[in-house]
């Protein structure tokens, strides 16, 4: 069964542009990552320091390596102290 994965950003005030190029630096390797199906970077139209991951997972084991990867630590080392708010949802599909 995959997991969806729903992760809110919401960058701290000025930080937006800064947030938002590390946050586009981490689609490429993710989306090379092995049980990655979807990874889809938003921004809310009314609020342009929220974004958000829509993510697919083949499983949680997998997502879990995700989030050890080397290119999430980097992108936590570059937006230190710029990211006001995180927010993880994991949800399982029910229709």
């Amino acid at each position: 069964m995959s997991l969806t994965i729903l992760a809110q950003i919401t960058a701290a005030s000025g930080k937006a542009p800064l947030v938002r190029e590390e946050l586009e630096k981490l689609i490429e390797p993710t989306r090379a990552e092995d049980g990655c199906i979807q990874y889809d970077l938003h921004t809310d139209n009314a609020n342009p320091e929220l974004f958000v991951f829509y993510e697919t997972w083949e499983s949680r084991d997998l997502w879990q390596a995700h989030m050890n990867a080397p290119h999430l630590q980097a992108y936590g080392a570059a937006t230190d102290g710029a990211v006001a708010d995180f927010t993880l949802n994991e949800l399982t599909k029910l229709a």
